[in-house]
């Protein structure tokens, strides 16, 4: 079975001009000692469009993110935002660059010896605003992701797992940001709590009219969360379509993980 990237069919606008994609990724490789996680990644998010990327534990989801943050170094390929080969870039335009993408981390990570407000706030106020605008801020946010202003001087620690949640999710969306990746963002949470959650995430995707990219094992939060859906396996994207059709793409690698099959090409690409 080759695992060569799939080809994707350009859009474009009314005017016949191509469309830059808000990321564009080519080639991106990234080894951690004999070990390929990424081999070759070429993916491209359109504005406006939420992209959700499955694939197996290991199968450098997380590592993709970190590379296009910059928190991790690629080993070589290419990562544009807006037609703008990061790499090209100086460092100050570079950081400009990736300061316009809000994070919601996979357990939140929230400060523990800070209160809530100052956990949505810290970006801003480390950029310049006061405290008084931090808070003001804060509990603007908060409540567009269902919490009142009762939870501002709480610590972290006094939440529950849904309620970080949210929090993070204020802090990712705080800065009003034109792209937000969502790293597991139904991890460690009930079905209910789950789909809630991921409503919310479609809810502030759509006001601010951002650019998304949410990776997960969770099929169910894929389809709530994403317009378009990319398979890694092998280093390189095997799949990409719209996030509908998952569960009937017709490529054998995703349907044995969208169903759970135990047995399947997967296991028979691995013992390669």
């Amino acid at each position: 079975m080759s695992l060569a990237p799939v080809t994707t069919t350009s859009t474009h606008h009314s005017a016949g001009t191509p469309a830059v994609p808000k990321i564009r990724i080519r080639g991106l490789r990234k080894a951690f000692g004999d070990k390929m996680v990424l081999n070759g990644v070429d993916l491209d998010v359109m504005a406006g469009t939420s992209m959700v990327v499955i694939g197996g534990s290991g199968s450098g989801k997380s590592v993709l993110l970190k590379c296009i943050l910059g928190i991790i170094e690629a080993d070589s390929g290419t990562i544009e935002i807006d037609g703008e080969n990061l790499a090209s870039l100086s460092p100050r335009a570079r950081a400009a660059k990736r300061s316009g993408i809000g994070m919601l981390f996979q357990n939140a990570a929230l400060f523990d010896s800070l209160p809530v407000w100052e956990n949505v706030a810290f970006g801003l106020m480390a950029e310049g605003s006061s405290r008084a605008q931090g808070r003001a801020l804060s509990i603007d946010v908060l409540a567009q992701v269902g919490l009142d202003a009762a939870v501002c001087d709480l610590s972290p620690a006094e939440l529950s797992g849904g309620m970080q949640k949210r929090v993070g999710l204020a802090r990712a969306i705080a800065a009003h940001p034109g792209i937000l990746f969502f790293d597991e963002p139904t991890t460690g949470l009930d079905p209910i709590m789950g789909a809630v959650i991921d409503g919310l995430i479609v809810d502030c995707v759509k006001r601010l009219g951002s650019t998304a990219i949410a990776i997960t094992h969770d099929m169910a939060s894929a389809a709530r969360i994403g317009d378009q859906a990319a398979m890694l396996f092998g280093g390189r994207v095997v799949w990409q379509g719209p996030a509908a059709r998952l569960l009937q793409s017709g490529n054998a690698l995703v349907d044995q993980f969208t169903h759970g099959r135990r047995e399947g090409p997967i296991q028979m690409e691995l013992r390669k």
